[in-house]
């Protein structure tokens, strides 16, 4: 009597093909390098908001230089407008998870106090970042009254 040979059932593919690879999400905005965010997302994100409150700046700058009340190297976001009222947001290190301050000031005056900036949040995005800064002008009452 002739047997049957039965096909192997668990025949390993000799083919050295692998998986395709997972294309690489691109890297969310806040990951990006420090001055690369500032430059290209917050300071439009900032000016953007301003505009949409009719209250443009005259000059919106992000450098390094001394922080306002304190003293110290730090970077700095510098906002001045029209009326003279200017604010500064600062950040300790080159990163925007480091620490932050504001301090703000009415027209032909400098900045008397610094105030910590979003110290309890544990993530830190564009949009926290853009929308508490506008919170914080409007309790100013920088936007007309509220």
């Amino acid at each position: 009597m002739e047997q049957k040979k039965e096909p192997a059932l668990n025949q390993q593919s000799n083919s050295t093909d692998a998986p395709p690879a997972k294309p690489q999400k691109p890297p969310k905005i806040e990951e990006k390098p420090f001055e690369e965010f500032i430059n290209e997302h917050l300071l439009p994100s900032i000016e953007n908001e301003l505009k949409k409150k009719s209250c443009p700046a005259n000059s919106l700058v992000f450098r390094k230089g001394e922080r306002p009340v304190t003293g110290g190297e730090c970077w700095l976001i510098h906002c001045e407008f029209p009326t003279g009222r200017k604010f500064y947001l600062t950040f300790s290190s080159n990163s925007i998870k480091s620490l932050k301050n504001i301090s703000l000031a009415e027209s032909s005056s400098e900045p008397s106090c610094l105030e910590s900036f979003l110290i309890d949040e544990k993530k830190i995005t564009l949009q926290l970042l853009t929308s508490r800064l506008m919170q914080r002008l409007n309790a100013q009452k920088w936007f007309g009254n509220n």
